[in-house]
C-alpha cells in the first residue's frame, strides 16, 4: 500500500484556495499510484484565526468543501482535516449553540468516515477548548478508538495533540488504538515551529512507534498563521517512522512537499519524493537536522516572506543606524525582497559617530539597496524650541506654568523624529517601515513609544540580543560578507546622548550575555522564575550554572547590593511600563517557545516581589547612606535603630576612608566621632536620626 504525505501550505481563512491546492496534490498522488494521500489538520479552514469559528457562514462554507474533496476521491483514499458543526440532541450546548469539532475525514470510493479530535490543547497560543469540543464530550470513546480498515490494514487515525501523551492527559489515543489492533498510526497536525520543536516531535512520535512496535506517519503543514499579535511559522517536517521508531523519510522544513512511503510486511519504507526518480529502497533520505542558528535564520526568512505575502507588501523602508539590529533587518529583508525593493536610511543627529555612519554606508553598498541620509538635528532642535520654556495656561483660573524637556526626553524626541521620517519615506517609496527591536529590548521596554517601537512588523522581536549577533555571523557565512566586522565589535548603543558615545565604548545599560539569560528565565522558561529564585541562586553561588551564562556574573556584581539593585531595576520595568509598550508593539514573529503577544499572556500592572524575596533582601542587602562631615550626631538614636533591626549595616564613607558599622557596637562612638560624620538631612538615615 503506497501512502503519500502531502505537506502543503495552509492559508488561514481561505478554504477555497486550500481545497484547490489539495485537489492538485490528490491528482499528483494519483499519478504516482498512491492508495492513500494524507493532508494536515484543519487543511480546509486553517488553524490560527482568532474567533472566526463563531461565524456560522464560515463554518458552513468550510463544510461544503467536503463534497469537492469527495468528488475527487476516486481510486484513492483521502485523509484530511476540517471543522464540523454537529446539531443533534447530544452535540448541542445547553444554550442551544451547536458544538464544533476539529475532525479528520476519510473519504474514498467506499469510505466516508469522520474522527473527532480527542485531546484539545489549552496552553501557549493554543486554546481549542474555547471553540471546539472533544470526542469525549459526546461519549464517542468506545467507537472512536476503533481503527479503520483500508486495503486490509487497520489504521489508527489521530489529530495532532492526540499523539502528545506527555502533556499529562488521562487518555492516550494511540495506546487505545493499539489495544484495538491498529497496525499503522497516522497523525495529521497543524503544529507551529519553535526552536528545537523537531527534537520534541521525534521523541514523542518516534517514541510511540518504538514503544508500540508500529509504523507511524506524521503529516504537518507549512506556511504562516497568526492571531493578529503573534505570527507563527509552520515548518512542516512531516515524517514517517518504521516499527523500530526509526525515520524512513522526512520532508524538508518550510517547504511544500509530496513524498511517498510503502506499507509492506507490516512496516514502512521510503520510495521516492515529489518530482524525483526511484531510488534504492535501502536508502533513508532523512533531511539533516538543522543547527539552532540554521533553524532561527530559516524561520526568520520564511516568516518574513510569508507575512509580506499575506499583507501584500512588496517594499520596505528600514532605518539603518550602523548597529547590529538594523543591519540584520536590512540583510533579511534584502534576501526576501531583493535590493531593488528595500530603501535604507541613516538618520544621524549630533550624537551619532562617524563610525556608525560609515558602517551604515558600507552595509547599504554591500547589499545594493537604495540608500539615503536624512539628518534630524534641525528638526529635533525645532521641537526643543517649540516645547522648552513653553508657557501653558489653565483657562478657568489663568494658572500658568512652563514646560521643560529634560535630556532623557530629548532622547525620545530623536527616536520619534526618526519614526516620522520613516513613515513619510515609506509612503513615498510605496511600502512600509520595519520595527527592528529585539527581544531583550522589548522585555524591559528599552524602546520609545511612537519611536523605534513603531513599524508594521517586529521580525526580530523574539530574538535575544546575543542571538542577533549569531544571526549576523551566519548570514555573512551563507549569503556573503555584507556586514562589516565593525558592526559586530562596536559597543551596542542607541547614540542618543553624549553618554552613549560608541567611540568611547559607551553603550546600552544592558549586559547582554547576562541579561538575555536573566530575562529568559522570567519569560521563556517553561517553569518561569522570579527575582526570588534569581537572588537565592546568587547567594548560593549557583547563578552562573542556573542561567547557563558564558561569563562570570560575580565579576560584574561584586556585592549583593549591586546584584539586587540591577535585578529590581529591570524586573520593575519588565512587569511595568514594558507591558504597556508591548501592548502597542507591532506583531512579533515567533521563533521561541514563549513569544510576546498571544503566546505570552500579560496584564497591565506592576512588579510584585514575594515575601520570601523581601526576606532574603532584608537579610543580605546592606543599606548605604551618604554621609557628610559634622562633629555632632545622635549616637544613641543610631544605636537604638540598629538594635531594633531598622538598620543592619551602615557603610560610612569619608573621602577614601570607608568603614562598615554592623550590629557589633563596640567602638561605635569612637568610630563616628573620629570620622566626624553625620547623615545628610535628606538621606534615608537622616530621616531616622535627628541632629542635635
Amino acid at each position: 500500500m503506497k501512502i503519500a504525505l502531502a505537506q502543503i501550505e495552509i492559508i488561514p481563512g481561505r478554504p477555497d484556495l486550500n481545497v484547490s491546492k489539495m485537489i492538485d496534490y490528490v491528482d499528483q498522488a494519483k499519478k504516482q499510484h498512491a492508495d492513500i494521500v494524507v493532508f494536515p489538520e484543519l487543511a480546509v479552514p486553517g488553524y490560527l484565526m482568532g474567533d472566526i469559528w463563531e461565524e456560522k457562514a464560515f463554518i458552513e462554507d468550510c463544510q461544503s468543501f467536503n463534497e469537492d474533496i469527495k468528488n475527487v476521491a476516486k481510486n484513492i483514499c483521502i485523509v484530511y482535516g476540517n471543522v464540523m458543526k454537529k446539531i443533534d440532541s447530544i452535540c448541542t450546548h445547553s444554550d442551544g449553540r451547536p458544538m464544533l469539532f476539529n475532525v479528520l475525514h476519510v473519504v474514498s470510493d467506499n469510505v466516508d468516515k469522520i474522527y473527532m479530535k480527542t485531546l484539545l490543547p489549552n496552553y501557549r497560543e493554543f486554546e481549542e477548548p474555547r471553540h471546539f469540543n472533544s470526542s469525549l464530550d459526546v461519549n464517542y470513546k468506545n467507537e472512536y478508538f476503533v481503527p479503520i480498515t483500508i486495503n486490509k490494514v487497520k489504521i489508527g487515525l489521530t489529530i495532532c495533540e492526540d499523539g502528545w501523551k506527555n502533556q499529562g492527559y488521562a487518555v492516550d489515543p494511540i495506546s487505545e488504538y493499539m489495544k484495538n489492533g491498529a497496525k499503522l498510526i497516522i497523525n495529521i497536525s497543524c503544529s507551529p515551529f519553535t526552536i528545537g520543536k523537531n527534537n520534541a516531535r521525534d521523541k514523542v512520535f518516534g517514541g510511540h512507534a518504538k514503544q508500540h512496535k508500529v509504523p507511524l506517519i506524521y503529516v504537518n503543514a507549512v506556511g504562516t498563521q497568526n492571531n493578529a499579535k503573534t505570527v507563527f511559522t509552520f515548518d512542516g517536517s512531516s515524517i514517517a517512522y518504521n516499527s523500530k521508531g526509526e525515520p524512513v523519510t522526512q520532508a524538508p522544513m518550510f517547504e511544500e512537499n509530496l513524498s511517498f512511503v510503502e506499507y509492506e510486511n507490516k512496516d514502512l519504507k521510503y520510495i521516492y519524493g515529489f518530482d524525483t526518480t526511484m531510488i534504492d529502497l535501502c536508502e533513508k533520505p532523512v533531511y539533516h537536522a538543522m543547527t539552532e542558528i540554521e533553524e532561527i535564520v530559516s524561520a526568520l526568512l520564511y516568516g518574513i516572506k510569508k507575512y509580506l505575502e499575506v499583507c501584500k507588501i512588496k517594499k520596505v523602508v528600514i532605518g539603518l543606524s550602523g548597529g547590529i539590529d538594523s543591519a540584520i533587518a536590512a540583510y533579511l529583508y534584502t534576501i526576501v525582497l531583493g535590493p531593488e525593493n528595500v530603501l535604507l536610511t541613516n538618520m544621524p543627529s549630533k550624537f551619532n559617530s562617524e563610525t556608525t555612519m560609515d558602517i551604515a554606508n558600507i552595509i547599504a553598498t554591500n547589499l545594493g539597496c537604495y540608500y539615503t541620509i536624512i539628518n534630524i538635528e534641525e528638526s529635533v532642535r525645532l521641537t526643543s524650541q517649540q516645547i522648552n520654556l513653553l508657557l501653558i495656561v489653565r483657562k478657568h483660573d489663568q494658572m500658568m506654568t512652563k514646560l521643560e524637556l529634560t535630556s532623557l526626553m530629548m532622547e525620545n524626541v530623536q527616536a520619534r523624529d526618526r519614526t516620522r521620517i520613516l513613515a513619510a519615506l515609506a509612503a513615498a517609496f510605496g511600502g512600509v517601515f520595519t520595527c527592528n527591536g529585539n527581544k531583550t529590548e522589548i522585555t524591559v521596554g528599552y524602546t520609545t513609544f511612537y519611536g523605534d517601537l513603531g513599524g508594521f512588523f517586529a521580525a526580530l522581536g523574539d530574538v535575544w540580543k546575543e542571538q542577533i549577533y549569531q544571526v549576523g555571523r551566519y548570514l555573512n557565512e551563507k549569503y556573503g560578507n555584507a556586514l562589516p566586522e565593525e558592526v559586530f565589535t562596536i559597543v551596542a548603543s542607541a547614540e542618543l546622548s553624549d553618554k552613549q558615545n560608541v567611540d568611547k565604548g559607551q553603550g546600552d545599560p544592558l549586559i547582554y550575555w547576562y541579561h538575555d539569560k536573566l530575562f529568559e528565565s522570567w519569560q521563556q522558561w517553561w517553569f518561569r522564575v522570579t527575582p526570588e529564585e534569581n537572588l537565592q541562586w546568587y547567594l548560593d553561588g549557583t547563578i552562573n550554572e542556573k542561567l547557563k551564562v558564558t561569563n562570570d556574573i560575580y565579576k560584574i556584581f561584586l556585592t549583593v547590593n549591586e546584584f539586587i539593585d540591577d535585578l529590581e531595576k529591570w524586573y520593575k520595568l519588565f512587569k511595568g511600563m514594558a507591558v504597556a509598550k508591548r501592548v502597542q508593539a507591532p506583531p512579533i514573529l515567533a521563533i521561541s517557545r514563549r513569544s510576546y503577544g498571544f503566546d505570552y499572556r500579560e496584564y497591565l500592572g506592576e512588579a510584585y516581589f514575594s515575601r520570601k524575596y523581601l526576606e532574603l533582601k532584608r537579610l543580605h542587602y546592606i543599606p548605604q547612606f551618604e554621609m557628610v562631615s559634622n562633629p555632632s550626631i545622635n549616637l544613641k538614636e543610631l544605636k537604638d535603630a540598629m538594635e531594633k533591626g531598622s538598620i543592619d549595616n551602615v557603610v560610612i564613607t569619608n573621602g577614601s576612608n570607608t568603614t562598615t558599622v554592623s550590629k557589633v557596637f563596640e567602638g561605635l562612638s569612637d568610630i563616628l566621632q573620629k570620622m566626624e560624620i553625620v547623615p545628610k538631612k535628606d538621606s534615608i538615615l537622616g530621616d531616622m536620626l535627628q541632629q542635635q
